[in-house]
């Protein structure tokens, strides 16, 4: 169903700016954006969200009520009629909303699906005057207005008016020339329980978590950067954890290069269309 046309905006300051995820780079881009004076925003996130990063990422509002990200808060709502209170208090809102009803009862001007599905779950290019996918799942011109590329490398946030984002090689980023050992998947379906805290130091071999009794552990030595809540649950092999081989517990609490280029990315497509 198509959404209800937001009124038009006589200044960008004006515009209303939706973002489905929030996530790590969804936070990245929600900084960049109230920095640069796009207050009117709110993100959309699942009632358990999955997110490993829970430091950076403001869908941690959904577990805490509110939580602080490089000195800006995200606040939990239970209803889209409490965004503008939010926004008038200069702080970024977060609702529970896996089926986006709250794009019909307060139209954005933009969308920006930061799922990071690696699919499209629903976007459609008639929900905004500019709707934005990040990474592999859109197609420019087709389901959104503007695909912005996710996979590190020389490409890294290009905008892209027409086609795709490149393929999903589901190779992790290495870090320190360590790749998949890094991360930490579920060893079956079940609950998550975590047995230890982002930030912490920890060494191969040491217990990090169970799913429904089977042991999770640390493969390198390093930061726990990323975990998930507990009692979320979650399928088999699915990516519950992170741990940083550099060590520096700063990368825990801080979005990352990656999020804030594809922030700048988001910026330049909205400056692109409105500011004319």
């Amino acid at each position: 169903m198509k959404n209800e046309q937001a009124p038009k905006a006589t200044s960008l300051g004006e515009l209303v700016i939706a973002i489905k995820g929030g996530g790590d780079l969804a936070t990245g881009i929600a900084l960049r954006l109230f920095s640069s004076g796009f207050t009117r925003l709110f993100i959309l996130e699942t009632p358990a969200p999955t997110v490993l990063r829970r430091k950076a990422s403001f869908a941690s509002a959904v577990y805490e009520t509110t939580i602080a990200v490089e000195g800006m808060d995200g606040i939990l709502v239970e209803d889209a009629e409490q965004i503008p209170s939010v926004w008038n208090q200069k702080k970024i809102p977060v609702l529970r909303d896996p089926d986006w009803q709250a794009l019909h009862r307060i139209p954005p001007h933009v969308l920006v699906d930061a799922v990071m599905a690696k699919k499209n779950l629903g976007t459609q290019i008639t929900d905004a005057e500019l709707v934005i996918g990040l990474g592999p799942g859109f197609c420019a011109g087709e389901d959104v207005h503007r695909v912005i590329e996710t996979q590190r490398g020389h490409h890294l946030g290009r905008l892209i008016k027409q086609g795709r984002a490149s393929a999903n090689t589901s190779l992790p980023e290495a870090v320190l020339g360590i790749t998949a050992d890094r991360l930490l998947r579920s060893p079956c379906p079940g609950i998550f329980i975590g047995n230890a805290v982002i930030g912490e130091s920890v060494v191969p071999g040491q217990l990090l978590g169970h799913v429904n009794g089977r042991p999770v552990e640390a493969k390198i030595a390093g930061v726990v950067r990323g975990l998930i809540h507990d009692g979320v649950k979650v399928s088999q092999n699915r990516k519950i954890g992170d741990i940083d081989p550099r060590g520096d517990t700063k990368y825990c609490h801080t979005v990352s290069d990656k999020a804030r280029t594809l922030g700048g990315s988001v910026l330049e497509a909205i400056l692109g269309r409105f500011n004319t």
